[in-house]
Order: structure tokens, then sequence, then C-alpha cells
């Protein structure tokens, strides 16, 4: 089993940024990727991007220019950095974490507001 731990998550003014950071601990030897999702009050939760152990990512249209996805596998961490944030961009934030054997994990997500 993958443990998944996000920090970082608050409020935030609109153009500001926020970083957010996800821990994955336990059963990691397998571990083959990483990324963020997020929900919104109302919504499905959306995909925003994923990051391979050798660092490959990819976006959504959505955010892309804005956000980006960072791994360090020396401490098995993920980093989503948002920049120019907008009030659409409130909402709980997810890590996933995804296994050469096919299993899916998830963090317990942390919440951004973004208001003024």
């Amino acid at each position: 089993q993958v443990q998944l731990v996000e920090s970082g998550g608050g409020s935030v003014q609109p153009g500001g940024s926020l970083r957010l950071s996800c821990g994955a601990s336990g059963d990691i030897s397998n571990l083959h990727g990483m990324g963020w999702h997020r929900q919104a009050p109302g919504n499905q939760r959306e995909f925003l991007g994923t990051a391979t152990l050798n660092g490959d990512t990819m976006y959504a249209d959505s955010v892309k220019g804005r956000f980006t996805i960072s791994i360090d596998n020396t401490v098995n961490t993920v980093y989503l950095q948002m920049n120019n944030l907008k009030p659409e961009d409130t909402a709980v934030y997810y890590c996933w974490a995804g296994t050469r054997l096919g299993t899916e994990h998830w963090g317990k997500g942390t919440l951004v507001t973004v208001a003024s």
C-alpha cells in the first residue's frame, strides 16, 4: 500500500502563487508516476497533470502554462507549483500515485482557496 500526504494548501489572492507538496511512503518500490487532481464544490474530480519518476510530465489544457508539476525521486515527493491563481482554481487538490502493478492511490486532499 502507498500512503500519500499532501501539504501546502491555504488561501491566496487572485494572481498569487502556491506550491503543493505530496510525499509518498509505504510500498513505493513499484511507483511509476505521481500527479494531481482537484475537485471544486459541485464538480467532478478533474485531472491536472502527472509526472513519471524520470520526469516526463503531461498537463490538462486548463492549467497548462500556469501549473508546473515536478518530482523529486530522492524523497518520493511530487510538487505542484501554481501561478497566476484564479478564483476558479478554488478546490480540494488531491495527490495521485500510480504503480507498475496498475494500482492507484490517493491522498486525502488539501484545500486551496483563491479569493480577494
